[in-house]
């Protein structure tokens, strides 16, 4: 075997002024860029040129969106109840009993009002599926409830033929998303009301929430107040502090 040849202590020195220099021209090209970010004009807070990043992203995952394509399913024993992440318009106390939640079309026009009986006279479905967390953790779960393409079809003759997107509130307004009408359309996209087979809890948004493995969990609205139909996004509480307002999977 040939020896390794020995690095003289010269050498070793210019070798190592060297890898600081290039280090510290490395450190010093960064700070600036991060400066010139920051010093960019502002969309929703974060800087345009993050926001158009986000928007570039959701050019491309939108492009890619397939109605047919599913999410990937799991065995049910391989499901948990989901952990409890995030209490954002939660925090007020609410009946069950009285709770009911109201839709509306695009000009803000009340179309009616449902409570949660009325989604379970609707086809029964149920899916094991993956839940993301856009903090990085992920979990299978089981949610069971109706889908919102079915529920979309008892207005579709007092909707316009450009509806959007869909917008979501919780009761007391402190926390909405707005949802690309092809992912509320998709058919593991659901207003559910059961977890593993038991009604969720309140923490879990009972009694009825939004989910969907095609979206990270910002999106997927908890104790659902309000539904609007739109025919433009619509407010967005993570986009508006700087998220990506696709949030797509």
């Amino acid at each position: 075997m040939a020896e390794k040849p020995e690095l003289s202590m010269a050498a070793y020195r210019q070798r190592t002024r060297r890898s600081l220099l290039t280090g510290g021209l490395a450190a010093l090209a960064g700070f600036a860029g991060w400066r010139w970010v920051q010093d960019q004009p502002q969309s929703h807070n974060i800087p345009t040129v993050l926001r158009k990043g986000h928007e570039f992203n959701e050019a491309v995952w939108s492009g890619l969106f397939r109605e047919d394509h599913q999410a990937r399913t799991f065995s049910r024993s391989a499901a948990s109840i989901l952990r409890v992440n995030g209490r954002q318009g939660l925090r007020s106390e609410i009946d069950l009993a009285d709770w009911q939640f109201t839709v509306k079309g695009p000009d803000g026009t009340t179309l009616g009002t449902h409570v949660l009986n009325d989604i379970k006279q609707l086809d029964y479905f149920e899916t094991t599926i993956e839940h993301k967390c856009i903090e990085g953790w992920a979990q299978i779960t089981n949610w069971g409830g109706a889908r919102f393409r079915d529920f979309m079809r008892l207005y579709e003759d007092q909707l316009p033929d450009n509806i959007s997107h869909v917008y979501l509130e919780t009761p007391d307004s402190q926390y909405y998303v707005s949802v690309d009408i092809e992912t509320m359309r998709h058919d593991q996209t659901m207003l559910t009301y059961n977890n593993l087979g038991v009604p969720i809890d309140e923490l879990h948004g009972a009694p009825l929430r939004l989910t969907t493995p095609l979206k990270y969990g910002i999106k997927q609205l908890k104790r659902i107040g309000e539904i609007q139909f739109l025919t433009e996004a619509g407010r967005d509480y993570w986009g508006e502090r700087g998220y990506d307002w696709y949030a797509g999977l």
